[in-house]
């Protein structure tokens, strides 16, 4: 039986054991399970895989996706580029397991976006500075698109959330949300923008999937703004990830 899961903390929101399983069922794909491993330390990491020697893969979210790389054997130049790493391949030698740290992060966000992008969106703003916001960064440079990120404390490459003006807002056209703010169940909340300045030339990619309409983009949606939820990036991402647990490249 080949063993495929996710680990990170909680795990009450993640999409990826009913994907994979809806997946493995639709297409037939036999001899195969996916399983939630919440981690209360990543420390536990080794032990996991000690204990379930069919493991051929994981996922990695949140709180995970940074503080995993010093676990890894192997990380893929993007990967270590980007500094976080989502997809974890597990090649077993014998007894001993290497694991190969890859970013399919990126390749959603890239995917799911590039197809919406008008000339305007120039410059983006990244709410959130968590290893999800690397793999956004990565993508809007690969893209050409220039950007800051948003913080509630200050930071180098940034704002923070008080700092956020007209002008400011009104040239960031691209504002994408990182952080986990409004997943369900705590779907009341949303980043405290300066809303009154979101606009029709506004785009806004809420990473975000659950619910499918988050109080972030609602409230970009009645200031007429264009907006996106996470769904079709993680989608696109597991996909990714499903080749890599499959390839030996």
């Amino acid at each position: 039986m080949h063993q495929f899961g996710l680990i990170g903390y909680p795990l009450s929101h993640s999409f990826s054991k009913g994907y994979f399983s809806n997946k493995f069922e639709e297409e037939q794909i036999v001899n195969c399970r996916y399983e939630n491993y919440p981690l209360d330390d990543i420390a536990l990491l080794p032990e996991l895989i000690k204990v379930n020697p069919d493991l051929k893969g994981l996922n990695v979210t949140i709180p995970y996706k940074e503080k995993v790389l010093s676990f890894l054997n192997e990380i893929s130049p993007e990967a270590r580029e980007i500094g976080a790493v989502n997809t974890i391949r597990i090649e077993k030698n014998n007894d001993s397991a290497k694991l190969v740290g890859f970013n399919t992060d990126v390749y959603g966000f890239l995917e799911s976006l590039k197809p919406l992008l008008e000339k305007h969106h120039q410059s983006a703003l990244i709410l959130g500075t968590g290893g999800a916001s690397k793999a956004v960064k990565y993508a809007l440079k690969s893209l050409g698109i220039s950007y800051k990120f948003v913080s509630r404390n200050k930071i180098p490459e940034g704002f923070t959330y008080e700092e956020l003006s007209e002008d400011i807002i009104s040239k960031y056209t691209l504002i994408v949300n990182t952080t986990p703010l409004g997943t369900y169940p705590k779907t009341d909340e949303y980043p405290p923008l300066p809303w009154q300045f979101i606009g029709s030339n506004h785009f806004l990619y809420d990473l975000v999937y659950n619910p499918a309409v988050t109080n972030f983009l609602k409230q970009g949606l009645e200031h007429g703004s264009k907006t996106k939820n996470g769904l079709e990036m993680l989608h696109l991402q597991a996909e990714q990830a499903w080749k890599i647990w499959n390839s030996n490249e």
